[in-house]
């Protein structure tokens, strides 16, 4: 109710703006005069190695990115009180340009910090309507952003600048819609179907073009596959979770490597979750077991593991999707940390 009256109200008069404006400035909470005390400097590995990694900062809500509430945003809170603007359950973020967004099945929406706009917003599907559990995201044509919901068995789309996403209407359906991937040059969307064992390609409008893989050990066979990532050179990278490995194939589906064992020790993937890769070829394995990051060369050979069980800075508690930026940011959704870490690659090629 109170986003829709937020599109809708108009002030009356000046006097009664004026009025709301001194009682919103008076429930105002006065800043702190004490000066934040700097933190150390939080890095991988620990000197006298060469540093590879370095902790950037963490959010869990608009305040925490700068974002201020305009006048309107004010006076709708202070009527209906203040909305939550706070990451729930985040498992998976997504940076295009100076936006933000983080799938939150937790809050049954996508939250979209816009740091140009100072704005937030929670998308929902239309009509105001939740998405149960949204759980992928990419970025589409332009500034659009793809989101999954496993929940929904569907793929949404938010336009630039939208208040709500769309339904993509697929020609083909999908059980268990989770990693998702769109290649901008060939105009083809990719979407994990954990249910069914396999990738499912579609053009950008949603006509289903081919499949990749189905159930099995063997190579570009999948069990219980979840998250994706399409590196510089537009090959896939699928964590194929019940199988503990990582698979990489071509853009048009041909097996081309994998990597990867069950167990639970540094180098192992009991429980794989978000991918991704660097401007130099890292890829970067997300695993809710080991509560960290591990990042490993195109072999597969480990280089360095980021994290382990905890609320501190540079610590997890069963984190999930990660996304890489062109200049080698890192975004971890700390899942039941109720945040998102930044990072960022401040190493060369190894």
């Amino acid at each position: 109710m109170a986003r829709s009256l937020l599109r809708c109200l108009r002030l009356p008069t000046r006097l009664l703006a004026a009025f709301l404006l001194a009682a919103v400035g008076g429930c105002a909470t006065p800043p702190d005069s004490k000066p934040d005390v700097p933190l150390p400097r939080l890095v991988w590995p620990e000197a006298p190695e060469t540093t590879r990694i370095e902790y950037v900062r963490s959010f869990s809500s608009s305040k925490d990115l700068g974002l201020t509430k305009n006048f309107l945003r004010r006076v709708v809170d202070l009527i209906f009180g203040e909305a939550p603007e706070r990451l729930v359950r985040p498992s998976a973020v997504l940076e295009v340009g100076k936006i933000v967004y983080v799938a939150d099945p937790g809050a049954r929406g996508v939250h979209r910090f816009d740091r140009g706009a100072n704005e937030y917003r929670l998308i929902q599907a239309e009509g105001e309507l939740p998405l149960l559990s949204p759980v992928g995201l990419a970025r589409g044509e332009g500034d659009s952003v793809y989101v999954t919901d496993s929940a929904l068995a569907g793929v949404y789309l938010i336009k630039a600048g939208a208040e709500f996403a769309t339904r993509v209407p697929l020609d083909q359906a999908v059980a268990q819609p989770t990693g998702i991937a769109f290649d901008a040059q060939a105009k083809r969307l990719y979407v994990v179907d954990t249910k069914a064992h396999s990738i499912k390609v579609f053009s950008a409008q949603g006509a289903y073009l081919s499949s990749i893989g189905q159930r099995g050990e063997g190579d570009g066979e999948f069990n219980f596959p979840t998250m994706l990532w399409q590196d510089a050179k537009g090959r896939l990278l699928v964590t194929d979770s019940l199988n503990f490995r990582t698979q990489i194939f071509d853009a048009q589906g041909k097996f081309i490597k994998k990597f990867g064992r069950m167990g639970d020790s540094l180098g192992d993937a009991p429980r794989q979750k978000g991918v991704a890769s660097d401007s130099f070829g890292h890829i970067y394995l997300v695993d809710a077991l080991l509560n960290g990051v591990q990042i490993f060369d195109e072999s597969g050979q480990l280089l360095l593991a980021v994290g382990g069980l905890g609320e501190e800075r540079g610590k997890f508690w069963l984190p999930a999707g990660i996304f890489i930026g062109g200049d080698n940011t890192i975004y971890v959704a700390d899942t039941y940390n109720r945040r998102v870490q930044v990072f960022r690659y401040v190493g060369g090629p190894t």
